[in-house]
C-alpha cells in the first residue's frame, strides 16, 4: 500500500492539532497512543501514525507516516496525487479539501457512487445525441430548423418509458432498473446509425432517451440514498460533471459529421466501445442500503411491503400527504425547462443557421463555453451544503440572465457571455437537483421523481414549440429566449418563497416515514 511521509517542526499547538484525529477524506478513530485507523472513508486500509522528537520546550519534530489504500473503483487514479499531497501536511487541515465531499463517505458509499459516476457518463453521451446531431441529419433528410424542433418535442414522449422505469424501481429496486436501462438505451442509440428516415431515427432514439432519462433520475435518487447528509449536494455536482463528461464526449464526435452527408451516423455507433466499462461499473453497483431497509424492516411473514397505490394494503405511505412538495417541485420543473430546453437543444441549429458555424467550430465553442461550468458545479455543490435556496435562486436569475444576452451577442461577447451564464447556472443543479430525492420517502422517491421528470418534459415540449413560433415571428432565436426567460426567474422567486432549506438534514428527518420502526414491547 502507497505511504505518505510529512516531517515537520512544530509548537505545542500544532503538535495538540496533529494529534486529533482527522475528519477529512476519512474519519478516524484512535488505534493507540499517537495512531489512527479509519472509521468511515473510501479506503480498504488506512493507518497513520505519528513519531515525535523532542527538540526543547515547545518546539518537536513530528514525523507522520500514513499508509493508506484507496478504494476508488475506476477513479482511485485520478484522487492519488491530490491525496498523497494532502497527507503530507502537518498538522493536516482540519476540513476536507475542496475537491472531497464535505462529509467523508464510507467504503460502501464511495464504491456506488463510482460506479453510479461511470453509468452517468454514459446517460449523458445517449441523452446528449439526438439534440447534438439534429442538425446533421435534417441536413441529410432535407428536414429544416422548424421541422426539427417538431422532432425533438415529439421524441420527448419518452417520458412514458422515462416514467415507468423509475417507477419500477421502487418496486424492484434502483440498481437492476439502471442496469437494464443502459444496456437497452445503447442498443437503441445505436439503431439509430442506420436509420434511414428522421422519424425512423426519432423512433429509435425514443426509448434510448426514454431510458437515459429513467438512468439519470434513479442515479440521482441511489446517491442521494447513499451519501450522508452533509455530502448529498457535492455527490450531485460530481454525477453532474461527470454526465457533463459524458455530453462533452458526444460533443467531440461532432466533426465526424464534416466526413460526409452521413457523418453523423458514427456518433451513434461510438456508444458500443464504451459498453465493457459499462458492464463492468454495473457489476460493481451495489444496491441502494435504505432500498434494502425498506424492503427487509417493512416485510411482514417474509413478504417486502409495497407502496401504497402498487397493490399493496399495509399502510406504506404513498404520495398522499406529499401532494404540496410533489406540485411545488413539478412546477419548478416545468418553469425550469421551458427556459433551458430550447436554449441547450436549439443551441447548435442558432450556431450553424444564425452565426455560420461550422460542425468543428461548434464543438470548439461548446467544450470553451461549457467546460468552465465545472466551477459554477463545484462551488454551487460546497456552498449548497450550507444554504439550498440562496444558491439556487442567484444561479437561476444570473445565468438566465447572462444567457439572454450571449443568444442576442455575435463575435467575442458571444463566447464570454455563454462561458459566465454556464458557470452560474451548473451551481444550480446540486443546489436544486437534490430537491427531487430528499422531499419524499423511499417507498415512492422513484414515482415522486417520475412525475417532476413529466412536468419537466411539459415544460420542455412547451418550451421548443413556442421558440420556434416565437423566433419566426421575432426574427430570431435571441428574442424568442428573452421572452421565455420568465419562467425560470419565476422558478427563482419560488425557490426562495416556498422551498425549505434541506441542507445538512437527514433524508428521514425530512421524511419520517423512513426512520425505523421502533422495535416491539417486550413480553
Amino acid at each position: 500500500m502507497p505511504t505518505a511521509v510529512a516531517v515537520a517542526v512544530v509548537d505545542d499547538e500544532g503538535l495538540a492539532a496533529a494529534r486529533q484525529p482527522w475528519a477529512g477524506l476519512v474519519e478516524e478513530g484512535a488505534a493507540g497512543p499517537d495512531a489512527w485507523g479509519c472509521e468511515a472513508g473510501p479506503v480498504s486500509g488506512w493507518d497513520r501514525r505519528l513519531d515525535v522528537e523532542e527538540l526543547g520546550p515547545g518546539r518537536h519534530r513530528v514525523t507522520q507516516r500514513t499508509t493508506y489504500q484507496l478504494d476508488l473503483p475506476f477513479f482511485a487514479w485520478l484522487f492519488a496525487l491530490p491525496t498523497r499531497r494532502e497527507l503530507r501536511r502537518v498538522p493536516l487541515r482540519r476540513s476536507p479539501p475542496w475537491w472531497a465531499p464535505t462529509q467523508a463517505l464510507d467504503r460502501q458509499a464511495a464504491r456506488a457512487v463510482c460506479a453510479l459516476c461511470v453509468l452517468s457518463m454514459a446517460s449523458g453521451y445517449l441523452g446528449t445525441l439526438l439534440t447534438q446531431t439534429i442538425a446533421f441529419a435534417g441536413e441529410e433528410f432535407g428536414v429544416g430548423s422548424g421541422g426539427q424542433g417538431v422532432a425533438l418535442a415529439v421524441s420527448r414522449v419518452d417520458l412514458v418509458i422515462a416514467f415507468s422505469a423509475v417507477a419500477l424501481a421502487d418496486r424492484v429496486g434502483r440498481r437492476p432498473v439502471v442496469v437494464a436501462a443502459v444496456l437497452t438505451a445503447v442498443a437503441f442509440t445505436a439503431a439509430g446509425a442506420l436509420a434511414p428516415t428522421l422519424p425512423l431515427l426519432i423512433a429509435s432514439q425514443v426509448p434510448a432517451r426514454g431510458l437515459a432519462a429513467a438512468m439519470n433520475l434513479v442515479i440521482g435518487v441511489q446517491a442521494a440514498e447513499e451519501v450522508p447528509a452533509h455530502a448529498r449536494a457535492w455527490t450531485a455536482g460530481v454525477l453532474t460533471l461527470i454526465s457533463a463528461l459524458g455530453s462533452g464526449l458526444c460533443v467531440m464526435t461532432l466533426p465526424l459529421a464534416d466526413l460526409g452527408l452521413q457523418g453523423w451516423r458514427l456518433s451513434y455507433a461510438i456508444p458500443l466501445l464504451f459498453l465493457p466499462l459499462v458492464l463492468l461499473a454495473a457489476r460493481r453497483l451495489p444496491e441502494s442500503r435504505r432500498f434494502v431497509r425498506f424492503q427487509t424492516d417493512g416485510s411482514r411473514g417474509g413478504s417486502p411491503r409495497r407502496p401504497r397505490g402498487a397493490g399493496g394494503e399495509d399502510g406504506v405511505p404513498g404520495l398522499r400527504g406529499h401532494g404540496g412538495r410533489l406540485a411545488m417541485l413539478a412546477a419548478s420543473g416545468f418553469l425550469a425547462a421551458v427556459f433551458v430546453n430550447p436554449a441547450a437543444q436549439l443551441q447548435n441549429t442558432f450556431l450553424r443557421d444564425e452565426r455560420g458555424f461550422s460542425a468543428l467550430k461548434i464543438t470548439v465553442f461548446t467544450l470553451l463555453t461549457a467546460t468552465p461550468a465545472g466551477i459554477g458545479v463545484v462551488a454551487g455543490g460546497r456552498l449548497a451544503e450550507r444554504s439550498r435556496r440562496a444558491v439556487g435562486a442567484i444561479g437561476l436569475v444570473v445565468g438566465t440572465i447572462l444567457a439572454v444576452l450571449a443568444y442576442l451577442a455575435v463575435g467575442w461577447p458571444l463566447w464570454a457571455l455563454a462561458t459566465a451564464a454556464g458557470i452560474f447556472a451548473a451551481a444550480t443543479v446540486p443546489a436544486l437537483g437534490v430537491y427531487g430525492p430528499e422531499l419524499f420517502p423511499t417507498a415512492v422517491r422513484g414515482r415522486a421523481n417520475g412525475f417532476i421528470s413529466i412536468a419537466s418534459r411539459v415544460g420542455a415540449v412547451t418550451g421548443l414549440l413556442a421558440a420556434g413560433v416565437l423566433s419566426t415571428r421575432l426574427g430570431g432565436l435571441g428574442p424568442a429566449l428573452a421572452v421565455l426567460a420568465a419562467g425560470p426567474l419565476l422558478l427563482a422567486v419560488l425557490v426562495l418563497g416556498c422551498y425549505p432549506e434541506t441542507a445538512s438534514r437527514s433524508l428521514e428527518d425530512l421524511n419520517p416515514e423512513d426512520r425505523p420502526a421502533p422495535p416491539p414491547p417486550a413480553q
